[in-house]
């Protein structure tokens, strides 16, 4: 079954070389009852793990069922170990987070054979624990914990049970039980090779090897082997799992990693809980910040819309300095004999709306309110997205009668009218003169400190000549036939302007101003679009500092389970088992925070609009870019961790403290 030809090993402590291994040559036949002595540091325990194939000798042969296997790859020998070889050991290496079945199934999830875990139910029940195989490892005994151990190594029906001291930490019942056992695994035809400093525990065995300073001083049998030999079924199985078939076959499923990750986060809840958090801080932050960068747009745009689109606004003054000219011509004033000329630029203009505005000081029965009064024409609801949504506007004959009529905005309507009476018919003072209410402008909203409901809208005639006393317009609005006649309409009324008023030097030239809202509208979304990058860049600090933060969890969990790896490793696990393991663990984190994020920053920004009064509002985009953000770094900042793990020699694991 087993023939090894001159290992060594040496081990290299500090500047010291200790050769635990020097040129051993040994053959064990299938079926037979082995057991290898020795002082502390004759070699013994390195000489098992070389066999059990937990360790590589520096030199020397070694056949396995007459196929030479030492110089298989890692992964190659991950796979016989856990077909062909079961290990008991003297520190029972039971995971304690899962039952005595769990851990029994364990070899059959790196077999790909979970579907057999009636196998793991059957082994527990032949060592005697089938009241007990639903309990944790810290409600059984040693002696429990030891059979479970057995259990384990047989799920997989291997043809060679290495035993590490296996009744050193048991008590002399116990101790007794278990060389029972291994006594009948033995009448059964399985190969066992045990290794104990114990005299009394070696009597058992039909044959004792002894060793010294890494040498064997001594074999002799005491036995006959039970069976007929097993190597060619050790050979067909070897070549059966190196196929590429077999390999493919015992491919662990994502679930498993899935199970596994979740029973590491529940058995560690509060440092799971802690790597979490930064997550979720982070996603929340990200969806919060976007949210109030999206809603500060859709405001703006709002706002824009309210005001029309492909307009063109002309204004006396400088845009040069602050709106005052900077010549000795004064500032151009604007009336009604402007409006026309505009007008008839027909192949270009679209319609035009006069305005005037000021402060009145608004009077209904006892209420008193100061609100923006603006003077308009009749295109005003077209222009301004305005239409009532009580009442009517006032119509062209009623602005040349320089009629009193009046509509509202809706805050004003809550300050004078309160919530139950319609103000459609009733009169109000605006500075001590009777108008009468015709209409309720649409609500558009306030932005910071500015209320776009606080309004009332005249003619602009009654404005000027009844309210206000001016002689000449504030702005003449201009909207274009279309958006890409918008600058060509803006150079053709800048032109009017110019030979209407006779404007013949720079400066008098420079007493206007025509403005584009479209430049206007690409000015403020370039600004938010930058505010919001900047916020989000903000946020993403903080998914990174919570990504660091597993990766440093997940760091010290690998020490704190370097001995669970070594055991995974010893039963079949191969690197990109345990490296896919701590990677999935580190990705289910993030993903968790990652779905808490965001429902945490869902309902920040729901707060902020409630409570604050800004406009927040969660995209998808923004969902999915967390999500996505998430994951990512769950496998950036795991891949570390999780490499280290996989890199883990299985037998130094094993011996971790």
């Amino acid at each position: 079954m087993i023939e090894v030809k001159n290992l060594s090993k040496t081990y290299k402590m500090g500047e010291m070389e200790v050769k635990a291994l020097q040129g051993v040559s040994l053959k064990i036949d299938s079926g037979e009852f082995v057991a290898i002595m020795g002082a502390s540091g004759s070699g013994k325990s390195t000489l098992m793990h070389v066999l059990g194939l937990l360790d590589r000798p520096d030199s020397g042969e070694y056949y396995l069922g007459g196929k030479r296997i030492d110089e298989l790859s890692d992964e190659e020998l991950s796979a016989v170990r856990n077909r062909l070889i079961g290990f008991i050991f003297q520190q029972f290496h039971l995971l304690p987070r899962i039952t005595a079945l769990e851990n029994a199934e364990m070899p059959l999830i790196y077999a790909g054979k979970r579907h057999l875990k009636e196998n793991a139910k059957q082994r527990i029940e032949e060592v005697g624990l089938g009241q007990r195989m639903n309990h944790h490892p810290n409600e059984l005994s040693g002696g429990q914990q030891q059979r479970v151990a057995i259990a384990r190594s047989l799920v997989n029906d291997p043809l060679v049970i290495f035993a590490d001291e296996p009744t050193g930490n048991l008590d002399s019942k116990s101790k007794e039980e278990i060389i029972s056992i291994l006594k009948g695994l033995n009448e059964k035809g399985k190969t066992i090779v045990l290794v104990t400093h114990e005299n009394e525990v070696a009597a058992h065995a039909r044959r004792i090897i002894r060793m010294l300073d890494g040498k064997i001083i001594s074999d002799q049998k005491q036995g006959a082997v039970v069976r007929a030999s097993q190597e060619p079924e050790a050979a067909r199985i070897i070549d059966t799992v190196l196929s590429k078939h077999e390999r493919k076959a015992r491919e662990i499923e994502f679930l498993d990693y899935l199970r596994q990750a979740w029973g590491a986060m529940a058995s560690h809840k509060m440092r799971s809980f802690l790597s979490i958090l930064g997550i979720l801080i982070g996603v929340a932050a990200v969806i919060a910040m976007l949210a109030l960068g999206t809603g500060a747009k859709e405001s703006i745009e709002k706002q824009l819309s309210s005001l029309g689109s492909n307009l063109v606004i002309v204004m006396p003054g400088s845009a040069r300095i602050h709106g005052v000219s900077s010549g000795a011509g004064g500032v151009t004033r604007f009336t009604f004999q402007d409006v026309a000329a505009i007008e008839k630029l027909t192949d270009l203009i679209k319609r035009t709306n006069p305005s005037v505005s000021g402060k009145g000081q608004l009077v209904y029965g006892n209420q008193n309110w100061s609100s923006q009064v603006e003077g308009d024409g009749v295109n005003y609801p077209e222009m301004r997205a305005a239409t009532p949504a009580v009442g009517r506007f006032f119509t062209e004959e009623e602005v040349k009668r320089r009629d009193k009529v009046a509509l509202l905005g809706m805050t004003v309507v809550k300050q004078l009218f309160g919530e139950d009476e319609n103000p459609v018919g009733q009169t109000i003072k605006i500075n001590l003169i009777n108008f009468k209410v015709i209409g309720i402008l649409p609500p558009k909203g306030a932005t910071g400190f500015h209320d776009q409901d606080d309004i009332v809208v005249i003619p602009v005639t009654t404005a000027m000549y009844r309210v206000f006393g001016k002689e000449y317009l504030d702005s003449i609005s201009v909207e274009a036939v279309s958006p890409q006649a918008t600058e060509a309409a803006q150079e053709a009324i800048t032109n009017i302007i110019i030979k209407q008023h006779h404007l013949v030097t720079k400066d008098e030239q420079d007493s206007f101003q025509t403005r584009n809202m479209a430049d206007i509208k690409n000015t403020l979304e370039t600004t938010t679009k930058t505010m919001s990058l900047l916020l989000g860049a903000i946020a993403a600090i903080s998914l990174l500092v919570g990504g660091i933060g597993i990766m440093n969890i997940m760091l010290v969990s690998v020490t704190e389970r370097t001995r669970e790896i070594g055991l995974r490793k010893a039963i079949g696990a191969t690197n990109k088992d345990i490296m896919s393991q701590f990677l999935v663990e580190a990705i289910l984190m993030s993903f968790i925070g990652g779905l808490s994020g965001i429902l945490l920053g869902s309902g920040i920004s729901t707060l902020i609009t409630l409570l604050a009064g800004w406009t927040a509002r969660v995209s998808l985009f923004s969902v999915l870019l967390s999500t996505f953000f998430s994951l990512i770094v769950g496998i950036v900042f795991g891949i570390l961790p999780a490499k280290k793990a996989s890199q883990l020699d299985p037998i130094e694991a094993l011996r971790y403290e």
